[in-house]
């Protein structure tokens, strides 16, 4: 049996705490420096979930996304930045997975992803529209069969080290801002210049720098379908899910650490209930609400995804907008809840019971993408469309 077929063997949970354990032992180093997770990344590799996602007859696993969003989950407990890019790469390649495989270029990339474990990364920002990713200033030109883009994207998550880049322009110079394309460009096909420093509170791993980005590559590279189909029927599912499961891990781990302070301080003073014990119970139950927060949503896309009306139907945005807003809400919550529970321990870097990091990289859940641009879309939809109240889903 050779390494490959032994690897994929094993449990996708069991792979990805293996990664889990080597991402933990670098956290704090990638969170003081700012550096790419390089170690968690390449034990991802290595243990070959990278293309665990592409589908089976393309040579990957076919995993599902409710499988995707619990690895993200276990990394999120060991290093939130690592897990971040897990999550942000199989974000990008649920819209090829999901809108890719009939066109013969994509299903040979994913093939090749799957047997190099490529890390693909995403360029949807720019310059001049701020976060609205519905938007584009720049556009592809198209000629010979030859695509060009130059794009000031604002922002690449671990741009400098990913392998292949997908990313949004207008389908052509004369295009409306909201008539898009998604590209997938492979690291031989574009330069990217450094243009802003991710120097940032939390998440500071995911070395999210600006660049501008110049690329040419064969027209073939376009994927097929409008990047508004994209970004209804999976991008934004996904986003929202990955992430949660992000954030759920941290959560999970801060809560553990708040655990473990009461139960050292249950000891020290036996028969008496310890300092943290009911803000414990608490956050026991903001952690469950979590979790029902996103499985339900996982529960809601799995069984929506094939019906590609129900995917591009306001309901279904409405109710994956407020997956990410509770995730992203509660996580603060929670960490803040574990803060006051472990006190001048939690407080203070290098204890058992730190949460700092915690604390600083769920700040970045309400800003990814902006709560309050996505309340406000909710807002909007919500004038035309009665939300589903029924319990049966």
């Amino acid at each position: 049996m050779n390494f490959q077929v032994k690897i994929a063997e094993e449990s996708f949970a069991a792979r990805a705490a293996r990664v889990a354990e080597i991402a933990a032992k670098h956290a704090d180093t990638v969170d003081a420096e700012g550096r790419f997770p390089r170690e968690a990344v390449n034990a991802m590799k290595a243990e070959r979930l990278l293309g665990i996602q592409v589908p089976r007859h393309l040579g990957g696993e076919g995993a599902t996304t409710t499988e995707i969003a619990e690895l993200c989950s276990i990394l999120g407990q060991a290093c939130a930045a690592s897990a971040m890019v897990f999550a942000m790469h199989h974000i990008k390649l649920s819209s090829l997975v999901e809108h890719g495989t009939e066109s013969e270029w994509h299903a040979g990339f994913m093939q090749r992803l799957a047997a190099e474990q490529l890390l693909i990364a995403s360029a949807t920002t720019e310059g001049g529209i701020g976060g609205n990713l519905r938007n584009s200033i720049c556009a592809i030109e198209v000629s010979g069969g030859i695509c060009r883009l130059e794009k000031d994207a604002t922002v690449i998550s671990y741009g400098s080290h990913a392998d292949a880049i997908l990313i949004t322009s207008r389908s052509n110079p004369e295009a409306a801002s909201s008539d898009q394309v998604l590209t997938a460009f492979t690291k031989d096909q574009y330069t990217i210049e450094r243009t802003h420093v991710w120097n940032t509170l939390g998440m500071r791993g995911t070395c999210s720098d600006g660049f501008l980005f110049k690329g040419e590559a064969p027209a073939v590279q376009i994927l097929p379908k409008p990047f508004a189909e994209i970004a209804a029927q999976s991008m934004l599912a996904s986003s929202h899910l990955l992430w949660s499961g992000v954030w759920y891990g941290i959560a999970v781990d801060a809560v553990s650490r708040a655990q473990s302070f009461v139960r050292a301080a249950a000891r020290k003073s036996p028969g008496a209930p310890p300092p943290g014990a009911l803000r414990l119970a608490e956050v026991s139950n903001l952690l469950q609400m979590v979790k029902s927060n996103v499985v339900a949503g996982l529960k809601a896309y799995e069984d929506a995804k094939a019906d590609p009306d129900k995917l591009s139907s306001m309901g279904f945005a409405v109710a994956m907008n407020n997956v990410k807003i509770a995730s992203s809400e509660t996580i603060l919550e929670i960490v803040n809840h574990v803060m006051l529970i472990c006190g001048i321990m939690g407080y203070k870097n290098g204890t058992p019971f730190s949460v700092g990091r915690h604390l600083r990289d769920a700040h970045s859940a309400q800003l990814m993408i902006s709560n309050d641009r996505i309340l406000g879309n909710t807002s909007s939809m919500l004038l035309v469309h009665k939300q589903d109240t029924s319990l049966l889903g």
